[in-house]
């Protein structure tokens, strides 16, 4: 522990930076806000980033204090500083063991730069750890980070990478997993549903996992009071494997890194459930006045009884979800099961092999490679209603995709203005493709490197390149077009041709954060209009696809601005700025754009699968005109005093494949839309009189007072009362049973998003919503 204090006065600036770092990260531990820990985590990878550029000899001295002595039969572990030090330390300097701090690096001079630095890290996290087992209280805790600071003080001393041995094992823990068991939960529950509401059911799965991954955990002693003593025998265990494995990792990053939903199954689950359930709940109405609408609905109204069917099968005996054999119920939740099951990690994408000429320096790129993506989404509204029949969609059949084809490009079915109007103007980057297939270009991923040799073809590309940018961006120096082009740090997409470059991109990854940044794009002035520079940029995007790197940012000029909107960026930073603010350089009079990358997209494929996708779709639609056209006289009934008439006896309707929705009434009769208008207003009215006359209606009889509630017409913005409606209902408004449940259940919704639970003003509407169902069902006008 001494070696620690030592190191705090051999720099104290630097450890009481990391100090203060570690205690604020562990002041905000309790806080279930996703906010604080990205900042925490930020600050540890700053101070991580501020350590490794040090000079070499800092570092050096930095590593002593955990450092060996390498003299014989000394058991120094660390270079510590004699009572009579001089403030200025050096090599020469005596350690309390009589040797020089010499004799504790001697061993690390002939270590690489990757070497040195990821010992750095241990130190780092070393310092971190040890500031949080001082801060913490609970004894079972504390024993884990002692395990763990002593782990990395050992492997530092060896040299050694950390690994976690003994009784507690290796993740997984339990099978099947929690994330497994969760998506089962989504199939066995919600497959009925057509594929885009299913997609909403997937974004609330997908907060629920992320808190989980993200959530601090109760210590074992604050849990025997809820749960018998063989279960918290259980849950100690697995809490200490959550703290080993997944959450300490978190924040210190030499150590091995699980998500919790990984590796833990059902026990820990059920252990944890209620209390997690109970903080996330409380933390969204906390935070519900700063929701988007759209949000606040979703986790307010829809994610509670989401919880409800997971609590249920948690604790069910015997649930199929924990079963491993489960299957998936249908074809489209399979497909998409592909694309929204987790987030991917670093290594679950496939790598890029580099040359062997010069592997350190240059990547040769193919194009259209495939690889499997994961991506995540946005945030959706919740639906839970039932597709009818008719509406089910299938997928077009083999035989008929291949007549389509087949029938593409022939003239005697070229269809409407095509024959006039040709689409088939080739793409912008149709011409480089082709180039590229007969071996006319080529694209590589250059660099320099200061720790290896740079092979003296990618030197020739790197000097081509600073003559190109140089030209054609004569506003940029040339000294500062050669630092960055230069640096080890930033990388240049290549368009190699004749030998010779024309064009490149340069860019710099910061893969903590997660977006690169663009720092020149240009094209040899007679080079350009050839679609290279599209060419280019779908190039650079599938590259960083591969590499999970889905954001670019970039300062473009009033020239660029357009070649950068035809690539797909914006002026809309969807980004926070605590992301990138700091890390990318900022240009006087240049905007700030920003490109998201779908990565379920191969950009350099992507136009001309678009053109043919919306080819068949072309034919598919005039395949159905030819099979439905048909011109019928107009409707001249309403003329004669008619008001209204049913859909089904307009000609022709039925002949487009339309059918009436199917309605039960009480006598199993079916109930259309189209009845008379006065019939159905004397129906409606005797529903909403039962209402108005309910006990729990009293809060939504009159409009909201404004004066009274002055924020209510910010948050809604399409309110609704009984007294609107009523006179709605005198106006003959509702032609249809479907527009008067609109703007009853708007009542209840509205009432829901801007009041808690725990309100009088929300039960009130939980019990007149279901009186109201009642009552629609007697008379007749509720679908089963």
């Amino acid at each position: 522990m001494s070696n620690v204090v030592l190191h705090q006065n051999l720099e104290t600036a630097d450890a009481m930076s990391s100090t203060n770092e570690s205690t604020q990260m562990q002041s905000n531990a309790n806080k279930p806000e996703q906010a604080s820990r990205q900042t925490n985590l930020q600050r540890i990878q700053q101070r991580k980033q501020t350590v490794l550029s040090f000079p070499y000899n800092r570092k050096l001295l930095k590593l002593a204090i955990y450092s060996k002595c390498q003299c014989d039969k000394c058991d120094c572990i660390g270079w510590k500083k004699t009572e009579n030090a001089l403030p200025t330390t050096s090599f020469n300097d005596p350690c309390r063991c009589e040797h020089s701090l010499e004799t504790h690096i001697s061993h690390l001079r002939n270590k690489s730069e990757a070497d040195i630095n990821r010992l750095l890290g241990m130190v780092v996290d070393v310092d971190n750890i040890y500031t949080s087992l001082n801060r913490e209280e609970n004894p079972d805790t504390k024993k884990v980070y002692s395990y763990l600071f002593k782990l990395l003080r050992k492997c530092i001393l060896t040299l050694d990478n950390p690994v976690v041995e003994g009784p507690l094992g290796q993740p997984p823990f339990e099978k099947p997993s929690i994330h497994k068991a969760v998506t089962n939960l989504v199939m066995y529950k919600f497959s009925h549903l057509p594929q885009q509401e299913l997609k909403t059911i997937y974004e609330l799965t997908k907060i629920f996992l992320h808190c989980l991954n993200t959530w601090d955990f109760p210590s074992p002693s604050s849990q025997k009071q809820v749960v018998s003593p063989e279960e918290a025998t259980v849950y100690t265990i697995a809490y200490t494997r959550w703290l080993i494995f997944c959450h300490i990792p978190a924040f210190c990053d030499s150590l091995p890194h699980y998500d919790t939903t990984q590796v833990f199954g059902r026990p820990l689950l059920r252990a944890v459930f209620k209390y997690v359930c109970r903080q996330i709940m409380d933390q969204f109405h906390q935070e519900r006045d700063r929701m988007p609408l759209e949000r606040r609905v979703m986790v307010l109204t829809h994610f509670p009884p989401f919880l409800q069917q997971l609590d249920e099968e948690i604790y069910a005996v015997n649930s199929p979800i924990w079963d491993p054999e489960f299957k998936v119920p249908s074809p489209h939740l399979q497909a998409l099961l592909d694309t929204k099951t987790s987030t991917p990690k670093r290594g679950e994408f496939e790598k890029l092999l580099p040359n062997d000429k010069d592997s350190y320096t240059t990547i040769t790129l193919s194009a259209g490679a495939k690889v499997e993506r994961k991506g995540d989404g946005i945030y959706r509204e919740a639906k839970k209603r039932k597709l009818a029949p008719e509406e089910q969609f299938e997928d077009l059949s083999s035989e008929t995709v291949a007549e389509i084809i087949a029938t593409i490009n022939d003239p005697n079915y070229m269809t409407g203005p095509d024959v006039v109007f040709s689409e088939n103007a080739p793409a912008r980057d149709e011409a480089p493709k082709l180039e590229e297939k007969r071996k006319i270009i080529e694209f590589h991923v250059v660099g320099n490197s200061l720790t290896a040799p740079v092979t003296k073809q990618t030197m020739l590309w790197l000097i081509g390149l600073q003559n190109v940018f140089s030209h054609q961006l004569p506003r940029m120096p040339k000294e500062y077009i050669s630092q960055l082009l230069f640096d080890p740090k930033h990388r240049t997409m290549a368009l190699i041709k004749d030998n010779s470059p024309i064009g490149g991109i340069c860019f710099r990854t910061f893969t903590t954060q997660g977006f690169t940044e663009i720092v020149f794009c240009a094209v040899t002035s007679s080079e350009q209009v050839k679609g290279y520079g599209t060419h280019m940029m779908n190039y650079l995007k599938d590259y960083h696809v591969r590499k999970n790197i889905l954001h670019f940012l970039t300062f473009a000029d009033e020239f660029a601005i357009g070649y950068f909107e035809k690539q797909g960026f914006s002026k809309d930073i969807k980004l926070s700025r605590p992301i990138y603010q700091g890390y990318i350089k900022d240009y006087e009079g240049a905007t700030l754009m920003h490109c998201e990358l779908n990565p379920k997209i191969v950009y350099t494929e992507f136009t001309s699968v678009v053109r043919r996708q919306k080819e068949i779709i072309k034919q598919l639609i005039y395949q159905q005109q030819r099979t439905v056209s048909k011109i019928h006289p107009g409707l001249t009934i309403f003329r004669e005093g008619l008001r209204s008439i049913p859909v089904e006896s307009i000609p022709g309707i039925q002949e487009t494949g339309w059918r009436p929705p199917a309605r039960a009434t009480r006598g199993g009769h079916q109930l259309e839309e189209s009845q008379d208008v006065d019939v159905l207003a004397g129906m409606l009215k005797i529903v909403l009189q039962s209402v108005k006359s309910h006990e729990d209606s009293w809060p939504f009889r009159q409009p909201v007072d404004k004066i009274t509630v002055p924020d209510y017409y910010e948050h809604i913005k399409y309110p609704m009362d009984l007294r609107t409606m009523a006179e709605r209902l005198k106006q003959r408004y509702y032609v249809s049973r479907r527009l008067f449940i609109a703007d009853m259940t708007r009542i209840f919704t509205n009432c829901r998003i801007y009041n808690s639970p725990e309100t009088e003003y929300y039960k009130c509407a939980v019990n007149l919503q279901q009186y109201f169902r009642t009552k629609m069902k007697e008379m007749g006008l509720w679908d089963k």
